[in-house]
């Protein structure tokens, strides 16, 4: 098994969790979801609901330039080990990231964020 290639997994997996993770938590603050019209119904959540959802939105624009740098580091050869402890690393912050949103964390939550940049751009360093 390609630990790397897990990881961009868990890491398409993660918004998605966030996107339903957003919802729950509006039904209980008596926000009902209309699939029909998500965006507006989801505009209307507040607390950690609205940071889940801020927190999804974030995740699926840092989804792909993870995705990018661990193919791009697997395409150039790699040490394959390697690229799956950067990925896990990757994967690690972007869930701490996730918890520190919903906690309302925003210094922790940004030291999170940066890791995540930097791991994608040591990954694609390297592959360059």
């Amino acid at each position: 098994m390609n630990v790397a290639y897990l990881c961009i997994l868990i890491a398409a997996l993660l918004p998605i969790l966030l996107a339903g993770a957003a919802k729950a938590g509006g039904r209980k603050l008596g926000v009902s979801y209309d699939n029909a019209a998500p965006r507006a119904s989801l505009s209307q959540l507040s607390g950690w609901p609205q940071r889940a959802n801020w927190a999804q939105q974030n995740s699926w624009e840092a989804f792909p330039v993870f995705a990018a740098a661990v193919l791009m580091a697997l395409q150039a050869g790699l040490d394959a080990h390697m690229v799956g402890l950067w990925a896990s690393a990757f994967v690690f912050a972007r869930c701490a990231y996730s918890v520190c949103y919903l906690l309302d964390l925003a210094v922790a939550r940004s030291l999170c964020w940066m890791a995540g940049l930097f791991i994608c751009m040591r990954l694609m360093m390297a592959a360059i």
